[in-house]
């Protein structure tokens, strides 16, 4: 690609120049999952989706977040809660990597929550990790 495209791309969501060192990538045998935003988005993408918990087929609607740099499906712990969604607990922790791909040490994945998700038609049963996204009840990334 020329510079001339890349500098004249308004859909280009990575900066060199603000990016640094921080694309150190760690080299690990641990299972990692990613929830990082894209970097620098120009837009988020929200869309709205039906949730069914599989014990009792009990329906829930809520925004989620379409993140192509997340690398799995996630939903936040108090929501989880919130909405009486069964969570499985993990045999072994996944540990969490932040934006600049360092690993997250306050906090790892501990529960999965299974569920089928409703989006325009189209049902798809789902495993999502559980853990903190604060305001953000659900992120659908790469799984």
């Amino acid at each position: 690609m020329s510079s001339q495209l890349a500098s004249n791309n308004v859909y280009s969501v990575l900066h060199p120049e603000k990016l640094g060192n921080k694309l150190n990538f760690i080299n690990t045998t641990e299972r990692v999952r990613d929830i990082r935003c894209t970097l620098w988005p120009l837009r988020e993408v929200w869309l709205k989706v039906g949730l069914e918990k599989l014990e009792n087929h009990e329906g829930v609607a809520v925004k989620a977040l379409l993140n192509s740099g997340a690398t799995g499906l996630f939903m936040d712990m108090t929501f989880a809660k919130e909405q009486g969604f069964k969570m499985e607990k993990l045999k072994k922790p996944l540990l969490v990597r932040n934006m600049d791909r360092t690993v997250n040490m306050e906090e790892a994945i501990t529960h999965q929550v299974e569920c089928n998700m409703f989006f325009k038609g189209h049902m798809e049963r789902a495993r999502m990790d559980v853990c903190n996204l604060g305001k953000t009840e659900l992120i659908l990334g790469m799984p």
